[in-house]
C-alpha cells in the first residue's frame, strides 16, 4: 500500500486528476490517497494558494501527484507550482519527451529527456519592480559596481547560478542516464555571453562530466543552437541538463517534437520528496467539459509508479496508453487526425479504454 498526496488542480485539473487516479488503481497497486486542495479555489477559505497541511501531506507522504493549476499572469499569486518545489526542495525537474505511434508528429524518432534545475536563474524570483526605491536603489548600486548604464524605468531581475546547484543537478543527469540505460548527456548554456553565470554552469557541467569518463557521453551546447539541432534531428540528443529558464522553453519545444503538452509528463524531484505532475496547464475554459486529453496526467502517474519501484505496474500502464493511442478509437479530440472529428471521445471515456486495455 502506498499512502500519496492527490492534489486535483483547478480548471481541468480535477478532471484529468481523476482518470489517472482510476488508471493507477487499474494496475492493480493499492493506493491511500491523501486527497489536498491547492489553487486559486482555495484562496477564500485560506487566504493563500497552497495552505500549510498541503505542503506538511507532501512532507509526511514523500510522494504526491498533481493536476495543474492555473497561474495568473502578469499579476496575483505567483506560481503555486514554483512554490511546491522550493519549500520541499525539488530541485530537479525530470521530463520525457517519447514519441508514441498514432500521435500526429514530424519526429517519430524523437526520445528525449529533459532535466531541469529547479531553483536557480532568473526563475529564482529575485527581482525589483520599475519605479520602486528599492529598484532605483539597486539600479544605483549596479551603476557603480560595473559602470554599466541602465534605464531608470527599468525593473530588474537577478540571476543567480550557483557551483552547489548545478553540482547537483548535472550529477543528478549523470545519475538518471546511468540508471535508465542512457548513452549521453548534453549540458544546454549561453556561456559565449553569461560568462559568470552560464559560464559557471558549464565549467561545473564539465567537472561532472570527468567523474562519468568512459561510462556516459557528454557534450554541451549553446542554448539557441540547441533549438535548431532538435528541430533539425532530434534522435542524436539523449539527456539534457539545463538552467531553470532554457530547460522551460526546451521543455515545450521538446513537447511540439512529440506531439504537444497532452502527451508529456513530468516530475518534480527531491531528497526527500517527489512531485509528478503533467507538464501542460489548466485549460479552465476546458473545465467541466470532459474533453481534454489526460495522457499526459496519467504518464505522470507511470513515472511515480516507476519512483516507488512498481516496475512492471509502469510498464503495463504505458503499454496500455501506448495502445490506446495507436488504435487511435478511444481517443480525445487532439489526437484524432482531424480534431474536428465527431468520434473523439472525452476524458473519462479515454480513461476507461485505457483501463481495458491493462
Amino acid at each position: 500500500m502506498h499512502r500519496v498526496t492527490l492534489i486535483p488542480g483547478d480548471g481541468t485539473g480535477p478532471e484529468v486528476s481523476e482518470a489517472a487516479r482510476r488508471c493507477l488503481e487499474a494496475t492493480g497497486v493499492e493506493f491511500e490517497w491523501d486527497v489536498q486542495q491547492a489553487g486559486a479555489e482555495v484562496m477564500e477559505e485560506w487566504g493563500t494558494p497552497l495552505p500549510e497541511h498541503v505542503i506538511r501531506s507532501i512532507q509526511a507522504n514523500k510522494v504526491a501527484i498533481k493536476g495543474p493549476i492555473t497561474t495568473p499572469v502578469g499579476g496575483g499569486f505567483r506560481s503555486v507550482n514554483v512554490e511546491l518545489r522550493r519549500r520541499l526542495d525539488l530541485y530537479a525537474c525530470l521530463r520525457p519527451y517519447k514519441y508514441y505511434a498514432g500521435v500526429k508528429s514530424r519526429y517519430p524518432e524523437a526520445d528525449l529527456v529533459v532535466i531541469r534545475e529547479n531553483h536557480e536563474d532568473l526563475y529564482a524570483g529575485i527581482e525589483f519592480e520599475q519605479g520602486t526605491p528599492e529598484c532605483a536603489e539597486m539600479i544605483g548600486e549596479i551603476e557603480r559596481l560595473t559602470h554599466a548604464k541602465i534605464r531608470a524605468d527599468s525593473g530588474l531581475s537577478i540571476k543567480p547560478i550557483s557551483v552547489h546547484r548545478t553540482r547537483r543537478i548535472v550529477t543528478f543527469a549523470f545519475e538518471y542516464a546511468l540508471a535508465n540505460g542512457r548513452r549521453k548527456v548534453t549540458s544546454v548554456h549561453k556561456a559565449n555571453i553569461m560568462k559568470y553565470t552560464d559560464g559557471l554552469w558549464l565549467e561545473v557541467s564539465r567537472e561532472v562530466a570527468k567523474e562519468y569518463a568512459g561510462r556516459i557521453e557528454f557534450e554541451d551546447r549553446i542554448v539557441d543552437n540547441m533549438c535548431m539541432q532538435l528541430v533539425q534531428k532530434p534522435e542524436l540528443y539523449d539527456v539534457l541538463v539545463l538552467p531553470n529558464l532554457y530547460g522551460d522553453i526546451i521543455s515545450d519545444l521538446c513537447c511540439g517534437l512529440v506531439g504537444g503538452l497532452g502527451v508529456a509528463p513530468g516530475a518534480n524531484l527531491g531528497d526527500d520528496c517527489a512531485l509528478f505532475e503533467p507538464t501542460h496547464g489548466s485549460a479552465p475554459k476546458y473545465a467541466g467539459q470532459n474533453k481534454v486529453n489526460p495522457v499526459a496526467t496519467i504518464l505522470s502517474g507511470v513515472l511515480m509508479l516507476r519512483h516507488l519501484g512498481e516496475d512492471k505496474a509502469a510498464d503495463r500502464l504505458e503499454n496500455a496508453v501506448a495502445q490506446v493511442i495507436a488504435e487511435g478509437k478511444s481517443v480525445t479530440y487532439d489526437l484524432k487526425p482531424d480534431r474536428d472529428d465527431p468520434t473523439a471521445v472525452g476524458t473519462r471515456e479515454m480513461a476507461d479504454a485505457i483501463c481495458e486495455a491493462l
